[in-house]
């Protein structure tokens, strides 16, 4: 993946610079401020537009990417929105774009938390935009209610991935011993999901004890901290450290790093970014599980535009092409050299018009 090919030095930097590249990067903002006046004026296609996170985390650094590759596949306009984890800023450029666009936009949104996705399914849905959901919503919002519009929602299964990288942590410090674990934001349905994932393997392994849990906001600044507490206050009583994102896994093993224990307590974690494959590959890290997120910056955006050109009637699909998990890879020691070769080390082979195929359930 092109957006991935940082420097993976990020996870051998030293302590102090870490923090302070850490907290620069939270001040970035939205990427589409700077687009000129004409840019909506063309050939009326639509604008293709991707609300993430933060281009500095690798994750959505690599749904950006899918995004961008996608729409210059079919030639249309693209524009990143990026909310820094603030939800009244993403609501407001989602809705500021919206005007600006007049409604012809295809969007595709990680809502910054489940609530946020309401008032910007109705933004779009109100100029008859059409928009695409991942992750986050609330329970009760459903895309069916708000046809031809509201596309599609797509998440993964949390718990059985939480569950699945935890056990891998078990695995690989002997199935005895005490754990710590890093969550993500405490209303986000994938951290929410994952923290399930991981009472379940606890419940089926009496022998790990949770030392402590702590939400670290799926930052790497934040688990860094939190993780050096960690240390002193438990020392050799730790044998894993479990986190809900591989940002705040890469906070944690800079941590370790620091103390010279890497390598010595596993790490596991979840999204599949470069750093913690290769984090995998040598040993440092036991899992992470991938939800290919370029597959998802770009197939979102397919998904939406295919509707909004009539290429599939939204109100005859069925239940599990509107509301649906799709399939993740977990990776391990045993996998990691094939995920390499598919997905990081190259850009992913996608069909993008083939817009049910990773439909799990």
């Amino acid at each position: 993946m092109n957006s991935q090919n940082d420097d993976s030095s990020v996870l051998r930097i030293p302590r102090r610079t870490f923090i302070r590249r850490a907290a620069a990067l939270t001040g970035a903002t939205a990427v589409w401020g700077a687009i000129p006046r004409n840019l909506f004026a063309a050939d009326n296609k639509p604008v293709l537009v991707n609300s993430i996170r933060s281009l500095a985390n690798p994750y959505h650094a690599t749904w950006n990417q899918g995004g961008a590759d996608f729409a210059k596949s079919v030639g249309c306009e693209y524009v990143t929105l990026v909310t820094e984890g603030n939800s009244e800023k993403g609501i407001a450029d989602v809705r500021a774009i919206v005007a600006k666009t007049g409604g012809n936009l295809v969007l595709n949104v990680d809502p910054n938390d489940s609530p946020d996705a309401r008032a910007i399914v109705e933004a779009c849905v109100n100029a008859k935009a059409h928009v695409v959901t991942q992750w986050n919503k609330p329970d009760d919002l459903h895309p069916q209610d708000f046809n031809p519009y509201y596309v599609c929602h797509i998440l993964f299964n949390g718990v059985t991935y939480g569950q699945q990288t935890a056990e891998a942590l078990f695995k690989a410090f002997g199935g005895s011993g005490g754990i710590v674990g890093l969550g993500g934001i405490l209303s986000n349905t994938p951290a929410i999901q994952r923290k399930q994932g991981l009472e379940k393997a606890l419940a089926a392994n009496p022998n790990i004890k949770l030392l402590d849990f702590q939400v670290a906001n799926w930052k790497a600044s934040e688990a860094f901290t939190i993780t050096g507490t960690w240390l002193t206050r438990f020392g050799n009583d730790i044998k894993g450290i479990w986190c809900a994102n591989d940002d705040m896994a890469s906070g944690a093993l800079e941590a370790l790093r620091a103390e010279g224990l890497a390598g010595k307590i596993p790490v596991c974690g979840t999204d599949g970014i470069k750093l913690a494959v290769e984090a995998v590959k040598s040993g440092d890290m036991a899992a992470t599980a991938s939800w290919n997120p370029y597959w998802q910056g770009g197939m979102g955006l397919s998904i939406g535009l295919a509707a909004r050109l009539g290429k599939f009637d939204v109100a005859k699909e069925p239940q599990n092409h509107r509301d649906y998990n799709a399939k993740g890879i977990l990776v391990t020691k045993d996998t990691v050299d094939q995920f390499l070769k598919d997905y990081v080390l190259s850009t992913p082979k996608v069909d993008w018009n083939d817009y049910w195929g990773n439909v799990a359930s």
